[in-house]
């Protein structure tokens, strides 16, 4: 009996271990490749920075949330964070682009973790404004949040 499931259980883990493995190598190629494709497009067609991804949420975020004058102190301060962590996030993005080319599977690696830290270290300053603002929110505007960060979607919500 414990030979039959060596027999079925050895290749699958097998094909597991190699399908992690093609996996990996296909999205590093993968990567690399929309890199130096982006350096051939026209500025007008390359991705926007998370700058500027984050100012269209910020405007977004506004409209949706409808922020009163009496939290527009809390909003300023969450939207603050919310530029310096694009800014920080971009000098990531452009480091990596500048060096894609030359680097290896370590340091591709090693970059993956950086970013991962970048997030964390960024949320962990992101959520205390975040939830000074959440509490001055009236039930309305927290339902709304609580949507919003559930869906990601940014639709005008119906006024009851």
């Amino acid at each position: 009996m414990k030979r039959k499931y060596y027999h079925v259980a050895f290749p699958a883990a097998l094909v597991v271990v190699m399908v992690a493995f093609l996996s990996t190598i296909f999205f590093a190629n993968a990567n690399v490749s929309f890199a130096d494709s982006a350096k051939k497009k026209s500025s007008a067609v390359a991705r926007a920075s998370a700058v500027e991804q984050t100012e269209a949420r910020i405007k977004k975020l506004q409209g949706a949330l409808k922020i009163t004058e009496a939290q527009e102190g809390l909003w300023n301060n969450l939207t603050q964070v919310m530029r310096e962590n694009a800014k920080d996030m971009d000098a990531l993005t452009k480091d990596r682009a500048e060096n894609a080319g030359t680097m290896n599977a370590v340091e591709h690696l090693k970059f993956h973790s950086q970013i991962t830290e970048a997030h964390l270290n960024q949320l962990k300053k992101f959520i205390p404004p975040f939830e000074a603002l959440y509490a001055s929110m009236s039930d309305d505007q927290k339902k709304i949040t609580d949507t919003l960060f559930r869906t990601g979607k940014y639709e005008k919500h119906k006024k009851k």
